[in-house]
């Protein structure tokens, strides 16, 4: 008969495997700088044409370029960006002239606040929603979860984001359409801004994570460590709880890692249609314009925030399973 899953150890995370994971992070956001200075420095744009505009003199654009470096060997000019990177300046923006570093933090902040209610709701509805579906399996329950999480993968979030808006703002008039308010100047009016975009990306999480955790706890619910603690006199609760749903839910940790790096740059739709200023926004502007620092900072940081989830979806790993053992 096979033993319970949960195996304590010492030791869940080395400090060997943290700095290797440390340098890996590193080692990615480097080869992602090269990458995107690589795709920056072959898009038809001028830094000092677009500075100075397209009726400056030779002479000036010339001056304007040796001043920028942009008159150096490219593998120069991405050592000198990358030595400014370190030293927390992301560059200054082609298209604005203000410096790109905190315009991408402070975009970032309303991508992350917007992901990190989408996910809380996504948890909230979609994991209830799993079990559910998973200990009433082939009932009615089951069918409509599954019904609900078909619907929300079909639909894509344009449609959803239209319909909610034509329903809870136009006719209803509960919620306001569209528009950002931040929370620290305007709580009630910032959180009913945030209500229709959360709602709408958090049907596609629900519809992913629900399905996630359906399958996983119904083939956690027949191994054999699980029907031996039912035989052992555990109620069916207990089992649930303390051993089939712990398991049951390591697949939807690298679920919400991969949620992350999707909200950051994927929701750009709906940052679009309810007027939201996040990263994915910013970016997009940035690539219409050929504002060619405002790229290279958002791609970076969207890169190292992506790791940096994905780090931490490690360290619950270990957490939730103790059988997994970094070394």
């Amino acid at each position: 008969m096979a033993s319970g899953p949960l195996v304590p150890r010492n030791m869940l995370l080395s400090p060997n495997y943290i700095a290797k994971r440390l340098v890996m992070i590193v080692y990615t956001l480097l080869v992602v700088s090269l990458i995107v200075f690589a795709i920056t420095q072959i898009l038809p744009a001028d830094a000092a044409v677009m500075m100075l505009g397209e009726n400056a003199t030779q002479n000036a654009l010339d001056a304007l370029r040796q001043t920028m470096g942009l008159d150096q060997p490219v593998w120069q000019q991405y050592l000198t960006w990358i030595w400014h990177v370190l030293q927390g300046d992301l560059g200054t923006s082609l298209r604005t002239g203000q410096p790109v570093g905190p315009v991408m933090f402070e975009a970032l902040g309303r991508s992350l606040l917007l992901a990190v209610l989408s996910i809380a709701l996504m948890l909230v509805l979609a994991i209830p929603l799993g079990i559910i579906a998973a200990v009433r399996r082939g009932k009615i329950a089951d069918m409509v979860v599954s019904l609900i999480s078909y619907a929300g993968v079909a639909l894509p979030e344009f449609v959803t984001a239209t319909i909610a808006v034509l329903v809870f703002a136009d006719w209803m008039k509960w919620l306001p359409p569209t528009g950002y308010v931040p929370l620290t100047e305007n709580f009630p009016d910032g959180l009913a801004h945030l209500v229709l975009p959360v709602c709408v990306i958090s049907i596609i999480l629900i519809a992913h994570v629900s399905r996630m955790v359906r399958s996983e706890l119904v083939d956690v619910l027949h191994t054999d460590y699980i029907r031996a603690a039912r035989l052992k006199g555990m109620s069916r609760g207990h089992v649930l709880r303390r051993h089939a749903l712990r398991n049951a839910l390591l697949p939807t940790i690298t679920i919400v890692a991969l949620d992350v790096g999707y909200l950051l740059g994927g929701v750009i739709v709906v940052e679009e249609i309810f007027a939201i200023p996040g990263i994915g926004r910013q970016l997009i502007v940035a690539i219409q314009a050929r504002d060619l620092p405002a790229i290279q900072a958002g791609v970076l940081i969207m890169a190292a925030t992506y790791s940096i989830v994905n780090f931490i979806a490690d360290i619950l790993y270990a957490w939730l399973d103790k059988r997994i053992q970094y070394d």
